[in-house]
Protein backbone atom coordinates (compact mmCIF):
# COMPACT_ATOMS: atom_id res chain seq x y z
CA UNK A 1 0.00 0.00 0.00
CA UNK A 2 1.24 3.27 -0.35
CA UNK A 3 0.61 6.24 1.90
CA UNK A 4 -1.56 8.78 1.42
CA UNK A 5 -0.29 11.95 -0.02
CA UNK A 6 -2.09 14.53 2.29
CA UNK A 7 0.18 17.94 0.92
CA UNK A 8 -1.10 19.70 -1.65
CA UNK A 9 -0.31 18.24 -5.24
CA UNK A 10 3.08 19.15 -7.26
CA UNK A 11 0.75 20.72 -9.68
CA UNK A 12 -1.68 22.39 -7.81
CA UNK A 13 -2.26 25.97 -8.62
CA UNK A 14 -0.85 28.61 -5.98
CA UNK A 15 -3.03 32.00 -5.60
CA UNK A 16 -0.70 34.66 -6.10
CA UNK A 17 -1.70 38.58 -5.10
CA UNK A 18 -0.02 39.27 -8.69
CA UNK A 19 -2.54 37.52 -10.42
CA UNK A 20 -3.66 39.25 -13.93
CA UNK A 21 -6.52 39.63 -12.68
CA UNK A 22 -5.54 41.63 -9.38
CA UNK A 23 -2.90 43.63 -11.81
CA UNK A 24 -6.41 44.77 -13.92
CA UNK A 25 -7.91 45.38 -11.24
CA UNK A 26 -5.44 47.92 -9.79
CA UNK A 27 -4.98 49.51 -13.29
CA UNK A 28 -8.41 50.19 -13.41
CA UNK A 29 -8.89 51.60 -10.12
CA UNK A 30 -5.76 53.16 -10.82
CA UNK A 31 -7.45 54.81 -13.97
CA UNK A 32 -10.62 55.96 -12.66
CA UNK A 33 -8.85 58.01 -9.58
CA UNK A 34 -6.31 59.73 -11.97
CA UNK A 35 -8.63 59.45 -15.41
CA UNK A 36 -8.77 64.07 -14.76
CA UNK A 37 -5.11 64.25 -14.49
CA UNK A 38 -4.46 61.78 -17.31
CA UNK A 39 -6.47 63.43 -19.50
CA UNK A 40 -4.66 66.61 -18.92
CA UNK A 41 -1.59 64.76 -19.39
CA UNK A 42 -2.04 63.78 -22.67
CA UNK A 43 -3.55 66.68 -23.91
CA UNK A 44 -0.22 68.49 -22.97
CA UNK A 45 1.40 65.29 -24.86
CA UNK A 46 -0.64 67.01 -27.72
CA UNK A 47 -0.12 70.44 -27.76
CA UNK A 48 3.35 70.91 -26.37
CA UNK A 49 5.82 70.06 -28.84
CA UNK A 50 8.45 69.50 -25.81
CA UNK A 51 6.59 66.48 -24.90
CA UNK A 52 5.27 65.23 -28.30
CA UNK A 53 7.68 61.86 -26.88
CA UNK A 54 5.21 61.38 -23.92
CA UNK A 55 2.60 58.89 -25.92
CA UNK A 56 5.56 56.69 -26.20
CA UNK A 57 6.79 56.68 -22.64
CA UNK A 58 4.11 54.26 -21.17
CA UNK A 59 4.26 52.28 -24.77
CA UNK A 60 7.66 51.62 -24.49
CA UNK A 61 7.68 51.41 -20.66
CA UNK A 62 5.19 48.48 -21.35
CA UNK A 63 6.75 46.83 -23.88
CA UNK A 64 10.04 46.40 -21.72
CA UNK A 65 8.13 45.45 -18.85
CA UNK A 66 6.23 42.54 -20.91
CA UNK A 67 9.72 41.69 -22.11
CA UNK A 68 10.69 41.03 -18.17
CA UNK A 69 7.58 38.87 -17.43
CA UNK A 70 9.60 35.60 -17.18
CA UNK A 71 12.23 36.23 -14.69
CA UNK A 72 9.03 36.33 -12.69
CA UNK A 73 7.67 33.25 -14.17
CA UNK A 74 9.00 31.10 -11.02
CA UNK A 75 9.26 33.86 -8.76
CA UNK A 76 6.76 34.06 -5.57
CA UNK A 77 5.76 36.97 -4.90
CA UNK A 78 6.34 38.46 -1.61
CA UNK A 79 3.85 41.54 -0.63
CA UNK A 80 5.50 43.97 0.95
CA UNK A 81 3.31 46.59 3.13
CA UNK A 82 5.79 49.71 2.14
CA UNK A 83 4.07 49.38 -1.06
CA UNK A 84 0.95 50.59 0.49
CA UNK A 85 2.59 53.34 2.42
CA UNK A 86 3.70 54.56 -0.75
CA UNK A 87 0.46 54.50 -2.70
CA UNK A 88 -1.15 56.28 0.84
CA UNK A 89 1.57 59.17 -0.11
CA UNK A 90 0.99 59.36 -3.76
CA UNK A 91 -2.96 59.87 -2.93
CA UNK A 92 -1.69 62.73 -0.55
CA UNK A 93 0.17 64.10 -3.25
CA UNK A 94 -2.47 63.73 -5.51
CA UNK A 95 -4.82 65.47 -3.01
CA UNK A 96 -2.49 68.40 -2.51
CA UNK A 97 -1.68 68.58 -6.15
CA UNK A 98 -4.94 68.81 -7.37
CA UNK A 99 -6.23 71.38 -3.97
CA UNK A 100 -3.12 73.54 -5.36
CA UNK A 101 -3.05 73.29 -8.85
CA UNK A 102 0.09 71.57 -9.03
CA UNK A 103 0.10 69.54 -12.27
CA UNK A 104 3.84 68.17 -11.67
CA UNK A 105 2.73 66.84 -8.22
CA UNK A 106 -0.56 65.31 -9.31
CA UNK A 107 0.92 63.67 -12.52
CA UNK A 108 4.14 62.29 -10.40
CA UNK A 109 1.40 60.67 -8.48
CA UNK A 110 0.50 58.40 -10.37
CA UNK A 111 4.36 57.34 -11.00
CA UNK A 112 4.69 57.20 -7.22
CA UNK A 113 0.96 54.83 -7.28
CA UNK A 114 2.33 52.43 -9.37
CA UNK A 115 5.29 51.85 -8.49
CA UNK A 116 3.51 51.27 -4.49
CA UNK A 117 1.32 48.73 -6.48
CA UNK A 118 4.63 46.80 -7.52
CA UNK A 119 5.98 46.81 -4.50
CA UNK A 120 2.39 46.25 -2.93
CA UNK A 121 1.74 43.05 -4.47
CA UNK A 122 5.05 41.73 -5.10
CA UNK A 123 7.75 42.71 -2.92
CA UNK A 124 11.27 44.11 -3.42
CA UNK A 125 12.49 41.20 -5.90
CA UNK A 126 9.06 42.71 -8.09
CA UNK A 127 10.40 46.30 -7.79
CA UNK A 128 13.93 45.48 -8.88
CA UNK A 129 12.98 43.54 -11.77
CA UNK A 130 10.70 46.50 -13.13
CA UNK A 131 12.46 49.57 -11.82
CA UNK A 132 13.99 50.56 -15.32
CA UNK A 133 10.51 50.47 -16.88
CA UNK A 134 9.15 52.18 -13.92
CA UNK A 135 12.06 54.77 -14.29
CA UNK A 136 11.38 55.58 -17.34
CA UNK A 137 7.48 56.66 -16.44
CA UNK A 138 8.86 59.72 -15.45
CA UNK A 139 9.88 61.10 -18.28
CA UNK A 140 5.87 60.96 -19.80
CA UNK A 141 5.60 63.99 -16.90
CA UNK A 142 6.53 67.64 -18.11
CA UNK A 143 9.09 69.05 -16.01
CA UNK A 144 7.65 71.66 -13.34
CA UNK A 145 7.54 75.24 -15.10
CA UNK A 146 10.03 76.94 -12.64
CA UNK A 147 12.69 74.54 -13.41
CA UNK A 148 12.14 74.70 -17.07
CA UNK A 149 12.39 78.42 -17.53
CA UNK A 150 15.66 78.15 -15.37
CA UNK A 151 16.85 75.86 -18.09
CA UNK A 152 15.76 77.30 -20.93
CA UNK A 153 17.13 80.77 -20.44
CA UNK A 154 20.93 79.69 -20.25
CA UNK A 155 20.17 76.65 -23.55
CA UNK A 156 18.95 80.30 -25.63
CA UNK A 157 21.98 82.53 -24.45
CA UNK A 158 24.52 79.08 -25.33
CA UNK A 159 23.07 78.41 -28.50
CA UNK A 160 23.39 82.55 -29.38
CA UNK A 161 26.48 82.82 -28.61
CA UNK A 162 27.90 79.86 -30.36
CA UNK A 163 25.69 80.41 -33.36
CA UNK A 164 27.46 83.91 -33.53
CA UNK A 165 30.77 82.10 -33.22
CA UNK A 166 29.86 79.86 -36.47
CA UNK A 167 28.86 82.77 -38.73
CA UNK A 168 31.06 85.23 -38.05
CA UNK A 169 33.42 82.38 -39.10
CA UNK A 170 31.60 81.88 -42.12
CA UNK A 171 32.07 85.74 -42.56
CA UNK A 172 28.93 87.02 -42.59
CA UNK A 173 28.01 90.54 -40.26
CA UNK A 174 26.13 89.23 -37.19
CA UNK A 175 25.94 91.07 -33.85
CA UNK A 176 24.45 89.25 -30.95
CA UNK A 177 22.25 91.21 -27.90
CA UNK A 178 21.56 88.09 -25.47
CA UNK A 179 19.09 86.18 -27.24
CA UNK A 180 18.52 88.21 -30.40
CA UNK A 181 21.22 87.65 -33.54
CA UNK A 182 20.80 90.57 -36.00
CA UNK A 183 22.04 89.86 -39.04
CA UNK A 184 22.05 91.99 -42.45
CA UNK A 185 18.92 91.06 -43.60
CA UNK A 186 16.57 90.78 -40.36
CA UNK A 187 16.53 90.22 -36.63
CA UNK A 188 16.54 86.39 -35.34
CA UNK A 189 15.49 85.84 -32.13
CA UNK A 190 15.89 82.46 -29.87
CA UNK A 191 13.33 82.06 -28.50
CA UNK A 192 12.78 79.16 -26.03
CA UNK A 193 11.35 76.98 -28.61
CA UNK A 194 14.52 77.47 -30.09
CA UNK A 195 16.61 76.96 -26.43
CA UNK A 196 17.19 73.10 -27.61
CA UNK A 197 15.30 71.60 -24.45
CA UNK A 198 13.18 70.05 -26.90
CA UNK A 199 15.82 67.85 -28.04
CA UNK A 200 17.46 67.40 -24.48
CA UNK A 201 14.26 66.19 -23.12
CA UNK A 202 13.52 63.50 -26.22
CA UNK A 203 17.39 62.74 -26.78
CA UNK A 204 17.72 62.09 -22.77
CA UNK A 205 14.66 59.31 -23.17
CA UNK A 206 15.74 57.50 -26.48
CA UNK A 207 19.01 57.49 -24.70
CA UNK A 208 17.82 55.23 -21.72
CA UNK A 209 15.92 53.11 -24.23
CA UNK A 210 18.71 53.09 -26.87
CA UNK A 211 21.48 52.00 -24.05
CA UNK A 212 18.80 49.73 -22.81
CA UNK A 213 18.18 47.88 -25.89
CA UNK A 214 21.73 48.26 -27.59
CA UNK A 215 24.19 47.79 -25.10
CA UNK A 216 25.13 45.89 -21.66
CA UNK A 217 27.57 47.20 -20.34
CA UNK A 218 26.24 50.12 -17.39
CA UNK A 219 29.27 52.19 -17.41
CA UNK A 220 28.74 52.92 -21.12
CA UNK A 221 25.25 53.56 -20.84
CA UNK A 222 25.59 56.02 -17.89
CA UNK A 223 27.78 57.87 -20.17
CA UNK A 224 25.11 57.76 -22.76
CA UNK A 225 23.37 59.17 -20.86
CA UNK A 226 24.89 62.10 -19.48
CA UNK A 227 26.35 62.47 -23.14
CA UNK A 228 23.21 64.34 -24.24
CA UNK A 229 23.35 67.09 -22.76
CA UNK A 230 26.19 68.64 -25.25
CA UNK A 231 25.17 66.37 -28.30
CA UNK A 232 21.86 68.35 -27.56
CA UNK A 233 23.64 71.97 -27.27
CA UNK A 234 25.70 71.51 -30.52
CA UNK A 235 23.21 70.30 -32.36
CA UNK A 236 20.84 73.23 -31.79
CA UNK A 237 23.72 75.60 -31.98
CA UNK A 238 24.22 73.95 -35.33
CA UNK A 239 20.03 74.57 -35.97
CA UNK A 240 20.57 78.17 -35.19
CA UNK A 241 23.39 78.86 -37.18
CA UNK A 242 22.14 77.23 -40.07
CA UNK A 243 18.75 79.15 -39.59
CA UNK A 244 21.49 82.29 -39.62
CA UNK A 245 23.01 81.41 -42.91
CA UNK A 246 19.92 80.75 -44.42
CA UNK A 247 18.06 83.65 -43.38
CA UNK A 248 21.13 86.24 -44.60
CA UNK A 249 19.77 85.09 -48.21
CA UNK A 250 16.24 83.94 -47.82
CA UNK A 251 14.50 85.54 -44.79
CA UNK A 252 11.22 83.70 -45.26
CA UNK A 253 13.12 80.83 -44.99
CA UNK A 254 13.83 81.33 -41.31
CA UNK A 255 10.34 80.18 -39.99
CA UNK A 256 7.59 77.67 -41.31
CA UNK A 257 7.54 74.66 -42.45
CA UNK A 258 11.11 74.70 -43.73
CA UNK A 259 11.94 76.09 -40.03
CA UNK A 260 10.15 73.04 -38.61
CA UNK A 261 11.80 70.73 -40.80
CA UNK A 262 15.05 71.46 -40.10
CA UNK A 263 14.37 71.12 -36.22
CA UNK A 264 13.43 67.50 -37.21
CA UNK A 265 16.87 66.70 -39.57
CA UNK A 266 18.73 68.21 -36.73
CA UNK A 267 17.44 66.11 -34.07
CA UNK A 268 17.90 63.19 -36.32
CA UNK A 269 21.44 64.48 -36.83
CA UNK A 270 22.38 64.20 -33.03
CA UNK A 271 20.69 61.19 -32.85
CA UNK A 272 23.16 59.37 -35.09
CA UNK A 273 25.71 61.86 -33.01
CA UNK A 274 24.60 59.85 -30.49
CA UNK A 275 24.99 56.26 -32.05
CA UNK A 276 28.39 56.87 -33.86
CA UNK A 277 29.63 58.19 -29.70
CA UNK A 278 27.84 54.82 -28.19
CA UNK A 279 30.09 52.61 -31.14
CA UNK A 280 33.19 54.50 -30.03
CA UNK A 281 32.30 54.03 -26.02
CA UNK A 282 32.20 50.16 -27.51
CA UNK A 283 35.78 50.08 -29.19
CA UNK A 284 37.20 51.93 -26.15
CA UNK A 285 35.68 48.90 -23.67
CA UNK A 286 36.92 46.22 -26.50
CA UNK A 287 40.21 47.54 -26.20
CA UNK A 288 40.46 48.03 -22.32
CA UNK A 289 38.97 44.49 -22.27
CA UNK A 290 41.36 42.98 -24.37
CA UNK A 291 44.26 45.34 -22.36
CA UNK A 292 43.54 43.61 -19.15
CA UNK A 293 42.79 39.84 -20.56
CA UNK A 294 46.62 40.23 -22.35
CA UNK A 295 47.91 41.64 -18.74
CA UNK A 296 46.15 38.40 -16.63
CA UNK A 297 47.64 36.28 -19.42
CA UNK A 298 50.73 34.29 -18.09
CA UNK A 299 53.88 35.05 -20.33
Amino acid sequence: MTPAQTGPKPDAKVSSPFSWKTIAWVSILLAVCYAPVLYKLAAQWYNDEDMGHGFFVPVIAAYIAWQKRDKIAGLLPRPNWWGLAIMIWAGLQLYIGTLGAELFTARTSFVFSIIGAVLLLGGKEYLRIFAFPLFLLFFMVPIPAVIYNQITFPLQLRASEMAESSISLLQIPIIREGNVLELASQKLNVVEACSGIRSLLTLTFLSLVYGYFCEKRMWIRVVLFFSTIPIAILANAGRVTMTGVIANFKPELAEGLFHEAQGWVIFMVAFAILAGWHQVLVAIAKMTEARQKHELTPA
